[in-house]
């Protein structure tokens, strides 16, 4: 692994198309002011489940789906502008091997699966496959993360907040992982081999203000032109119960504009065939700006229900070890 410059931005996702679908502006932001963007991820996606017939016989078919989602992921990383990615089990564990960056173990981390557990909430299935990211011991993964951040040494990382966005397990882990990576790689007497100690200045967790998110429910199902993008999709209840990444409204401590990228987003989204369809834009250059907050396009999953997309990504934002003090990119905003 090679070192990069300061300010670099860091995230932590579980399987491919997360990175668009939860940081996709904050990274295309990042790389589009020319700072340092890693995106480490974590499975390859083995189980999730594909859309269209012209890729459905990858469902099912593990080692298939992994290299093909491997191929999108490559192409959305393309679009937001990133260049340096890695899977986290191609990274050397931290052992008696430490030293040696190019030792790698035989592990292959693989997608855990879920099970619906409720309306926009997730749990793990009765049974997890062969290497599935949640039996993987939590040190093990965060060792070789903590490798990453003494390497990379950026000034932020990014990953979901504690519920995983929806409950996912791998989310889930992945966002223990990464509070455990930021805590080994910053502390002095860990694995002084594996390099100099690095305390990143912020985290931040991807979030949406509870109130926002209900308002952009109500604007898709007032705006024709979102919900006839995805003719075969639902909206969302407006009133009904939201994932755990729906947070009161005055915990989001970051923002990000999504309107000056809004078509490298896009792009990223429509790479992600076997999991994203129906993307569409309501919003393009030349229009008037806008309210933030204003749904500027739509999307849906495989489970047929319209998602927005937001004039802003919002965030969480916590200290890191190193202080808190950011040079935060144009379009990147701290809430007071």
């Amino acid at each position: 692994m090679t070192g990069s410059s300061r300010g670099g931005l860091l995230a932590v996702h579980a399987h491919p198309d997360d990175e668009t679908l939860a940081t996709g502006a904050l990274l295309a932001t990042w790389s589009g002011a020319g700072l340092p963007v890693t995106v480490v991820t974590c499975t390859r996606g083995e189980l999730g489940e594909v859309i269209g017939t012209p890729l459905a016989h990858l469902e099912g078919d593990g080692p298939a789906l992994a290299s093909h989602r491997e191929l999108e992921l490559a192409a959305a990383l393309g679009a937001l502008g990133v260049t340096d990615h890695l899977f986290l089990d191609t990274v050397a564990p931290v052992t008696a091997c430490a030293a040696d960056p190019t030792h790698t173990s035989e592990a292959r981390f693989t997608d855990s699966g879920m099970a619906w557990a409720g309306i926009a909430r997730a749990g793990k299935r009765a049974a997890l496959p062969d290497g599935a990211f949640v039996a993987v011991p939590r040190d093990d993964a965060a060792g070789r993360l903590a490798r990453v951040l003494r390497d990379r040494r950026p000034a932020v990382v990014v990953t979901y907040e504690p519920g995983g966005g929806y409950g996912h397990p791998d989310h889930v882990r992945a966002h223990e992982v990464t509070a455990r990576a930021v805590a080994l790689a910053a502390d002095t007497g860990w694995a002084p081999d594996v390099g100099p100690s690095h305390a990143v200045a912020a985290v931040l967790w991807a979030v949406r203000g509870e109130e926002s998110l209900r308002a952009a429910y109500r604007a898709l199902a007032a705006n024709p032109r979102l919900a006839a993008s995805n003719p075969r999709a639902t909206l969302p209840d407006p009133d009904g119960p939201v994932p755990s990444v729906a947070v009161p409204d005055h915990e989001v401590g970051l923002t990000v504009d999504v309107r000056p990228v809004l078509g490298r987003l896009a792009a990223a989204l429509r790479a992600h065939a076997t999991q994203v369809q129906g993307v569409t834009t309501a919003w393009s250059p030349g229009d008037a700006p806008g309210a933030s907050g204003d749904v500027i396009g739509s999307y849906a999953l495989s489970n047929d229900i319209v998602a927005p997309v937001l004039g802003v990504e919002e965030y969480r934002l916590t200290p890191g070890p190193g202080g808190g003090v950011v040079a935060w990119p144009p379009g990147v905003r701290r809430v007071a």
